[in-house]
């Protein structure tokens, strides 16, 4: 028997969360007490148990079961732990019936395991209160966990082992932190984001929509969504001419052979669609990225040392067979278009090219007011050579080498993670943090020392002999699903005024005012500024409150003063300030401010 200071240090929030997943699986114990317990881990935001319970239970009975957890909580159990070899655990949790703990048990035998240990839960006079299977890391004395700093979220179903043929569990989900505050913090930003919850946002601005007849996943997007995802690839067009991109556009499908010799059939077979079979023909494919496409641009012609880098560059769409249980709203769809280049270069020349990316990557968070991004550098896992990865150690390391070295040099956050590379070469994920303080998974940035010589890409190098260039595959805004799920949610639905759908809602006082109105806006329209006219028939006020909540930047209201001065009553809904200007000062400073992308407007 062995307290649990004899464990191995870890993180002090994570031992909190993890003896608080200890005390649910009791408190629901006490309550249920023919429940079946399977597993409890810490999560990034607190805890969950998953549990089998004789009779269903509901949210409405969060309060007692955390009332129960309070009081265990107050009792100041500590933790003690035994060790038992495999085969006793197992009789042990066949004893108590808990048979999820006996697969468990049986899978870590078959593994070469000999010994788990068990950690017990022991009140004030020495009595086991709680017992379960576990690695360890919990706090000394359950009175370390703030009674104030907790609260069950919700319920959630969960297959066991997360095979939907097994039993279907039922998941409690906790909040956790370290004091009443932190907690608080966390479930007003939750409050938050359900109000900035992009596929609500994007139905009650009119962004984009999904219909059953075409599919799950396949977003379709509205004539204002679509000005949104318009203006985001003209960025990315401006900005790649200037770094000498070239355009290039290919094909929705591909024979399955192109995949095959790039290797995507081997490594993403299950995330393609099926292969389509043609009278006469090969088997085909719907795109599942952009690469291989523009791998064949490249080899179309011979290529000098003179042509490289040679930065290729297409808005491609793409096409992902996501399963149907992982579909979030624009955030993991099957129909996606990508900012998409790959940039062919030789080994000299890759470090330039590499930091190239990522100064675009930190002036698109410049742009869209993204203040708080880290990288991550994925990298390979020598045991899963030949299998997950290409099967090179030497070309491996040489080239995570080249990107860790050229990242130092950036002096950008980075962190480098096992396991999550590309299966052809390192790579760079870039992760960002919403207004709200929301993580997301937005752009890529990966190398590729296989692929351009398995599909035999070559160049002729200054002293005439034949090599194969490198290839970095970048997409700086991700896919116009994600990054404009991203956005709706960064900016609660209110874009910057080069971004929003419309730019000036016109509102003329009376029937009187209308003339000057449709004036005002085909002057607006002449100068390239979206608008739209609402016109007199509901009430000002409402008309107003109507253009607040589509979140129209500016509110030009026209009455009699207005029309005799040829000038527009501008009302920021940003602000909410209220000026009167001339409407060739108004269209000055608008056209200005849409010019620049700037993110704060020159008005109001």
């Amino acid at each position: 028997m062995a307290k649990e200071s004899q464990m191995p240090a870890v993180d002090d929030l994570y031992k909190l969360r993890h003896s608080l997943a200890h005390v649910l699986a009791q408190a629901v114990l006490k309550l249920w007490p023919e429940t079946k317990i399977s597993i409890g881990p810490p999560i990034d935001y607190g805890c969950y148990y998953d549990f089998l319970f004789k009779d269903p239970i509901s949210d409405e009975d969060f309060k007692k079961i955390e009332k129960e957890m309070r009081s265990i909580i107050n009792r100041g159990q500590t933790f003690e732990v035994d060790t038992l070899s495999a085969d006793d655990a197992i009789a042990f949790w066949k004893k108590r019936g808990q048979q999820f703990k006996v697969e468990l048990v049986e899978d870590l035998k078959k593994e070469g395991t000999k010994e788990v240990t068990h950690y017990r839960n022991m009140d004030a006079k020495g009595e086991e209160m709680f017992v379960d299977l576990c690695r360890g890391g919990h706090v000394e004395n359950l009175k370390e966990i703030p009674a104030d700093g907790f609260k069950l979220m919700t319920l959630a179903g969960a297959y066991w082992r997360g095979d939907e043929t097994r039993e279907q569990l039922t998941r409690i989900y906790v909040a956790a932190f370290p004091s009443k505050e932190e907690l608080t913090a966390h479930l007003t930003m939750l409050e938050e984001a359900k109000k900035r919850d992009h596929r609500k946002l994007g139905k009650e601005l009119d962004l984009f929509t999904f219909s059953d007849m075409v599919g799950p996943g396949l977003p379709l997007w509205t004539p204002k969504g679509t000005i949104i995802a318009d203006e985001i690839e003209r960025l990315a067009k401006e900005e790649e001419a200037k770094r000498g991109y070239l355009r290039v556009r290919t094909p929705h499908i591909a024979k399955g052979k192109l995949y095959e010799q790039t290797g995507h059939l081997a490594h993403y077979r299950e995330t393609m669609f099926p292969s389509m079979i043609l009278d006469g023909e090969e088997e085909y494919y719907l795109k599942p990225m952009n690469c291989p496409h523009h791998h064949q641009i490249f080899a179309s012609n011979p290529r000098s040392y003179r042509d490289l880098p040679m930065r290729l560059a297409e808005y491609g769409h793409c096409y992902r067979f996501e399963g149907s249980g992982s579909l979030f709203g624009l955030m993991r769809v099957r129909s996606l278009s990508m900012n998409d280049a790959h940039i062919y270069c030789t080994e000299e020349q890759f470090e330039e090219e590499f930091l190239a990316v990522c100064d675009l990557y930190t002036q698109y968070f410049k742009l869209f007011g993204v203040e708080k991004y880290v990288m991550r550098l994925s990298l390979h896992d020598p045991k899963e050579l030949g299998k997950k990865y290409v099967d090179n150690a030497k070309l491996w390391m040489k080239t995570e080498e080249m990107v860790r070295s050229a990242m130092k040099k950036t002096k950008m956050e980075f962190v480098e993670v096992p396991n999550e590379a590309a299966f052809y070469g390192p790579k760079i994920d870039v992760e960002v943090w919403s207004a709200i303080g929301r993580e997301f998974t937005l752009a890529t940035n990966q190398v590729d020392f296989d692929v351009p010589g398995k599909v035999g890409l070559t160049y002729i190098d200054k002293d005439g002999t034949e090599k194969v260039p490198l290839c970095i595959h970048r997409a700086p805004l991700g896919t116009h699903e994600r990054f404009i799920g991203f956005l709706i949610e960064h900016f609660a639905g209110a874009f910057p005024l080069w971004l929003a759908p419309v730019q000036a809602a016109i509102l003329p006082v009376a029937s009187a005012h209308e003339d000057y109105a449709h004036a005002v806006s085909k002057k607006l329209k002449e100068n390239g500024i979206r608008c739209q006219i609402l016109d007199s028939e509901n009430s000002l006020g409402k008309r107003i409150r109507e253009g607040e909540k589509q979140k129209i930047p500016y509110l030009l209201v026209l009455g009699d003063k207005e029309v005799e001065g040829e000038s527009v009553a501008v009302r920021s809904t940003r602000s909410e300030k209220q000026e009167v200007v001339t409407l060739s000062s108004f269209i000055t400073k608008t056209v200005e401010d849409i010019k620049e992308r700037r993110l704060q407007s020159s008005i109001g």
